[in-house]
């Protein structure tokens, strides 16, 4: 505490970002401040919550960059949270994705459902967030009706069946000029902005036409449009007069949680909302503003961002775009409104909250304490699968603070084909821990092999002879291969049966040994379809390399159409193919 104390007497009073380090040397919160003198000391002054208290309790060090303006401290911030995924920062990021619709810029216009954004698309053509990836596909069927768009990946040569029920111009045999096709991407773009006074009237117009001239059923299914135009589009009107893209955030905190609510606004409508929880561990404004900016990654930013908090001049900077605090009228209360909606989800999520930690966090420590250790942040767990020594491959799971991380999942596929359970834990660990020490990866705190002392032996020599110090254990079974208790070379750690810590244990050896054998059956199905492919006259590589991207597997091959094929292979061999798959059963 006497090296913090002289740390902090050194510290600089300009604006900046502070990297607090545990004992290892790993950043474990990265924070920004108007003053760094003043917001890092108050870490090591008075009393905290509990939350704060325990990440005060780690740090031993701490770093810190000066910068000349708030905006560079919060772009330097979130470039720091990115960089190094510190343990009580993730807590900060929105882990949600979101469905947009996209209208494809091209001469014949298309619209498709998309999750993956990125800086490149042109965010004029983009449209969203929705709902779900429901409400995104019912849009765009809507939009498939009404404008009759492409709906072919490629140009086929024949009229396909949405051109025969009147949902496709058919652009395939006619040649539609550039000036209809023009109008009709302005359209869809006008309508996806919330405009669909036109669309409307121009059904209706249509509906009357077809009546007046007798032919009822074409007038019907005017009318059944309108109504489904109606019944996709329906949804929670707000007062204001825009149309443009509006994202307006709410919050409401107690001592130890804040709840983050925001409201996504698109013509005129609520057509999404959405809140995390989190505990709260730093100055509120800087709280909400952190988040708000971490937000924004790999999303779309609308045109304006309606905020509780003033002083956002930085935040408007970083995100390029118009972020205020309303003081008056609809737009102040739909603050108050997204603000009220935080509170009810607080309050009413509270035990929940409450027992997610039980589950996870406390069960994470409950097993810290139980092996004996300093810290237990993450773990990594490995389990091997084969059927009589073939596609032999491991699976590898990581939990970071008890919670599932599956972004740092990985998978293994064994060099060699034969069972040796020994054989491809050794293989699997080194190639996994000489990775981690080549590229500095982060080192876990535990290894726990799904296996009993040959496999912790074999685990542990490994991991020795690259000279890192990490525990391995393992799970000892009891004759119903349940869980009953934790090994290593020289201890057994008993666990009582169903409490948190028993289910926190089974619902790693399930998640990893799910993983691996999920792995394994994707495996034998990509080796049997390839099988099958091989005995088929007129497929070579590269049509193979087509198929078994498309259709994965043997099963998705049986239950594809000739017409489906035929969008990779010749007619001929596309019907050769549909007949052998026909008597085809993959044992």
């Amino acid at each position: 505490m006497d090296y913090i104390k002289k740390k902090l007497a050194l510290l600089s009073t300009k604006p900046g970002c502070y990297l607090m380090k545990n004992k290892d040397g790993n950043i474990i919160y990265v924070g920004k401040a108007k003053n760094l003198k003043n917001r890092v000391s108050s870490y090591f002054r008075g009393a905290h919550n509990y939350k704060t208290t325990k990440l005060v309790s780690e740090i031993v060090d701490f770093d810190y960059i000066t910068v000349n303006s708030e905006k560079e401290s919060l772009i330097l911030e979130n470039n720091l949270i990115k960089k190094h995924n510190p343990k009580y920062n993730i807590l900060l990021k929105d882990d949600k994705t979101y469905p947009y619709i996209e209208v494809i810029n091209k001469d014949i216009p298309e619209v498709r459902v998309v999750r993956t954004l990125n800086k490149k698309k042109n965010q004029k053509y983009l449209f969203g967030p929705y709902p779900n990836v429901g409400a995104a596909r019912k849009v765009v069927e809507l939009i498939n009706r009404v404008f009759k768009t492409k709906k072919c990946s490629s140009l086929p040569k024949k009229e396909c069946l949405y051109y025969h029920i009147h949902e496709c111009l058919g652009y395939c045999i006619h040649k539609i000029d550039k000036d209809t096709m023009q109008k009709m991407k302005d359209d869809i773009i006008r309508f996806l902005n919330g405009d669909v006074k036109l669309v409307k009237e121009e059904i209706s117009n249509k509906m009357q036409k077809y009546s007046d001239s007798l032919e009822f059923e074409k007038a019907l299914e005017m009318k059944e449009l309108l109504s489904y135009i109606d019944e996709t589009l329906t949804k929670q009107q707000v007062e204001i007069k825009e149309l443009h893209d509006i994202d307006c955030f709410g919050v409401y905190y107690d001592e130890l949680y804040i709840t983050i609510q925001v409201f996504f606004i698109r013509g005129a409508k609520i057509v999404e909302s959405y809140y995390k929880i989190l505990p709260l561990i730093d100055d509120i404004d800087e709280t909400i503003e952190s988040f708000i900016a971490n937000f924004y990654h790999n999303k779309k930013v609308p045109k304006e961002i309606l905020v509780p908090i003033t002083g956002t001049e930085s935040l408007e900077s970083f995100l390029n775009t118009t972020v205020r605090k309303p003081l008056r009228g609809e737009k102040a209360n739909l603050v108050k409104l997204a603000s009220s909606n935080a509170k009810i989800n607080q309050e009413t999520k509270l035990e929940l909250i409450k027992k997610d930690e039980k589950r996870t966090i406390e069960a994470n420590e409950a097993l810290r304490q139980l092996l004996n250790m300093d810290k237990l942040d993450r773990i990594e767990l490995f389990d091997n699968s084969n059927l009589f020594g073939t596609n032999c491959v491991s699976g590898m799971v990581v939990f970071i603070n008890g919670r599932k991380e599956k972004s740092e999942y990985r998978k293994y596929k064994v060099s060699f084909e034969k069972n040796d359970d020994y054989g491809a834990m050794k293989e699997v660990i080194y190639r996994r821990y000489f990775r981690v020490l080549k590229d500095d990866l982060v080192r876990p705190d535990l290894v726990i092999v799904d296996g009993g002392l040959g496999q912790i032996k074999v685990a542990k020599d490994i991991i020795d002879s690259l000279n890192m110090n990490i525990k391995v254990v393992g799970l000892k079974k009891n004759n119903h291969h349940a869980t009953e208790a934790l090994i290593d070379l020289e201890n057994v750690y008993p666990v009582e049966k169903r409490s948190d810590l028993f289910n926190y244990l089974e619902t790693m050896q399930n998640e990893v040994h799910n993983y691996a054998i999920s792995y394994h059956k994707n495996l034998r199905s990509k080796s049997a379809l390839t099988s099958v492919l091989d005995k088929i006259s007129g497929i070579g590589d590269k049509r193979k390399k087509e198929l078994l991207k498309k259709f994965k597997t043997v099963s998705n091959l049986q239950n594809a159409t000739i017409e489906q094929l035929e969008e990779i292979l010749p007619s001929k061999v596309a019907f050769s193919l549909h007949e052998t798959l026909k008597n085809y059963t993959n044992n």
